[in-house]
């Protein structure tokens, strides 16, 4: 893996930043406006072959510049292994899509378009995928409200969809904690019968 990581950052210096080796999988970060360069090196050259396209997802660092990674996760059969590639932007910089090195990659940059407002320029369809239609903002960013907004949902009394305030079902509940072989020194509700002598 290290020699991968090392032919990659001598072959496009200006483009792979660096690499790291942990838990045994190789992590490459790139320049964003250079990835497709990137990742068509991995893609074509013979020692990489990484021509399998697994996944591409967003992370939300708010507290960054360039607030969001966008990372790419590759399979390479015939050396059988996985590398992920790494790069940072911001929510006005599109990051170039690789739609076409990887064409099924399309719809995973709708997705991170969706659900955190990551930009692809070049990419031919790039429309919500997950939420409504007039649905407003990105809903795995970290500072996305959790109240506020409605929820879409068939009623079947009214044999329509139906738009209404969006509810948490779950009450809050206290939990103690403790070993659940040790039980608890309170009664929980319903228990007050099992130990009523029969």
């Amino acid at each position: 893996m290290r020699e991968i990581g090392e032919a990659a950052a001598a072959a496009l210096p200006g483009a792979v930043t660096g690499f790291d080796i942990a838990l045994g999988e190789l992590t490459i970060r790139a320049e964003a406006a250079l990835i497709v360069e990137v990742l068509r090196f991995l893609h074509d050259d013979p020692a990489c072959r990484f021509i399998a396209f697994v996944d591409l997802c967003g992370v939300d660092w708010p507290a960054r510049e360039k607030r969001f990674d966008v990372v790419y996760h590759l399979l390479s059969p015939q050396q059988n292994l996985r590398v992920r590639v790494k790069v940072e932007t911001d929510e006005a910089t599109p990051v170039p899509s690789i739609v076409g090195l990887y064409p099924g990659a399309g719809w995973f940059e709708r997705e991170a378009y969706d659900l955190y407002g990551v930009l692809f320029d070049g990419n031919p369809d790039l429309r919500r995928i997950l939420t409504d239609y007039g649905f407003d903002g990105h809903p795995l960013r970290k500072d996305f409200p959790l109240t506020g907004y409605v929820e879409l949902r068939w009623d079947d009394e009214q044999k329509r969809v139906v738009y209404e305030p969006v509810r948490l079902m779950q009450e809050f509940r206290n939990f103690d904690f403790l070993s659940p072989w040790e039980g608890t020194d309170y009664v929980l509700p319903g228990d007050e019968k099992a130990n009523r002598a029969g």
